[in-house]
């Protein structure tokens, strides 16, 4: 009977997931919410779920749960692009929700890397084919974003909006936990993995004119580096220990 009863949950889940319910890298309700809902034990939501994991429809991952699966968004590091860029050259439909669009007083970090008193902030959820897969916060000195509307910033990204010449970037990556509000805004629990990446872009002479900070989803983003060389050690190259 207990055979039965989780085949018949799977089907469910199944039908979910090929009609949309549940889109990819969607996560889904616990274990436990999964049981009051279907009347059933752990056990038996848990057999159902692997079977679907067996077939390669969903699968899990320590702090997150059980969630669709899909394939990771990647963004190679080898040259100065957006993620949505290359998204969108794999056929996947980039969009940005504008969160917070404001001119301000640096903070003291800022401050220090950018140079200036007064900043362009803004703060989007970038989304692929509608599930949120990044928060991100990006600030420029106030003189170079005065021109700039939330309808620009939500439409185009800041490389092509700045009439400054850019040389390149340095990108710091780290792992991190969710707090509320990027919880919230990433649909993943409080606590969960995510990437946090700092970037600060500068331009031809040398002088940071961008820096930004994104949030990313762990389960669901992963960074490529090309090398083009192979190296003596089998260190990932830049590796820094941190405190």
């Amino acid at each position: 009977m207990r055979e039965i009863r989780y085949r018949t949950i799977a089907d469910e889940l199944r039908r979910r997931v090929s009609d949309g319910t549940h889109a990819a890298g969607r996560l889904l309700p616990s274990e436990a919410d999964l049981g009051a809902e279907f009347d059933a034990s752990r056990v038996t939501i848990r057999r159902a779920l692997e079977s679907l994991r067996d077939e390669g429809l969903v699968d899990a991952r320590q702090g997150f749960g059980w969630f669709v699966s899909a394939a990771p968004l990647r963004q190679s590091l080898g040259r100065l692009a957006t993620i949505e860029a290359q998204l969108a050259e794999g056929g996947i439909r980039p969009e940005r929700r504008i969160l917070e669009f404001a001119f301000e007083r640096a903070s003291r970090d800022v401050r220090e890397v950018l140079g200036a008193e007064q900043v362009l902030r803004v703060r989007r959820l970038n989304l692929a084919d509608g599930e949120p897969f990044a928060v991100v916060t990006v600030w420029c000195r106030s003189e170079l974003g005065q021109h700039l509307s939330r309808a620009d910033v939500e439409r185009s990204p800041f490389y092509e909006l700045l009439d400054v010449p850019l040389k390149g970037a340095t990108q710091t990556i780290g792992a991190d936990a969710a707090g509320s509000e990027d919880s919230r805004l990433l649909q993943v629990p409080v606590g969960s993995p995510v990437l946090r990446c700092t970037r600060v872009t500068t331009d031809t002479d040398g002088r940071a004119v961008l820096l930004s900070e994104h949030v990313f989803a762990a389960h669901r983003t992963e960074f490529v580096v090309d090398l083009p060389q192979a190296e003596p050690s089998i260190a990932p190259t830049g590796l820094r220990l941190v405190e």
